[in-house]
């Protein structure tokens, strides 16, 4: 235990190892992308680094942001310009330390969205959505109890406060389940392939709509954000719990 405050680089370490974020590949750098204060005594957690977060941890006085969702992906303009400058500058001008997880968020086996999503929906987790790729995001397993898709789709909005979009009949019956959360309908073939009724992420697009219904399998698009809040709530209860550091989760509403 700590005495309520670490330096940044024992906290680094400390998530670096937890969550093994050097030997996933990713689309964005994973880890400290702004620096900030040496000495960290409050973190803000939240889905995504956008200005209203920022302006919250500025308000409580943190002096660590820790998000899924951060900056510098892959194939975006790099030029610190328009409101990614605008955020840089608030972060800079406060001394406020920036640490982003992403794919290790999505796919660590207790803290990570899925696995915590799944206990949101009370989900039994039977494997990975692609057997012959663990590293891939996603998980089958199956319902507490069968539901007809009605059911299943109101159970969903009461666990996430957010009614999913429903692709399918309602009166079917649905068992099984794969599910990867945030922007994964291009895995939809993946739970096809295992044999599920049912797929729930949280975005949908067009070509998906047409491959589920010609399919029979169920897509449930619960949304980006209500899918993906559960991790870094769950890496902070850990971070206090472990470390003794003030951490304050923010949900910054998005309802896509």
């Amino acid at each position: 235990m700590f005495d309520g405050a670490i330096e940044r680089q024992q906290l680094l370490t400390y998530l670096n190892q937890l969550l093994q974020n050097r030997h996933i590949r990713d689309y964005c750098p994973n880890g400290l992308q702004v620096e900030g204060r040496d000495r960290i005594r409050h973190i803000v957690t939240g889905v995504t680094a956008n200005q209203a977060l920022i302006d919250e941890a500025i308000a409580l006085g943190a002096d660590t942001l820790l998000v899924h969702h951060g900056y510098f992906w892959k194939g975006e303009n790099a030029c610190i310009t328009g409101i990614k400058r605008e955020r840089l500058k608030a972060l800079l001008a406060h001394d406020i330390n920036l640490l982003a997880y992403h794919l290790p968020l999505d796919i660590h086996p207790e803290l990570g969205n899925n696995t915590q999503l799944a206990d949101i929906l009370e989900l039994t987790i039977t494997g990975p959505i692609d057997p012959l790729d663990t590293a891939t995001p996603g998980l089958i397993g199956h319902l507490p109890k069968p539901m007809t898709a009605s059911e299943f789709s109101q159970w969903i909005g009461e666990c996430l406060d957010r009614t999913p979009l429903h692709i399918g009949e309602d009166e079917d019956i649905i068992e099984t389940v794969a599910w990867c959360t945030g922007g994964a309908e291009g895995y939809l073939q993946l739970a096809i392939d295992a044999g599920v009724d049912a797929y729930i992420t949280g975005e949908i697009n067009e070509p998906a709509v047409h491959l589920a219904r010609e399919t029979g399998t169920h897509f449930y698009s619960a949304g980006h954000h209500a899918t993906e809040r559960y991790g870094v709530l769950a890496l902070g209860q850990q971070l206090e719990a472990e470390l003794g550091i003030k951490v304050t989760f923010i949900d910054i509403d998005n309802p896509v």
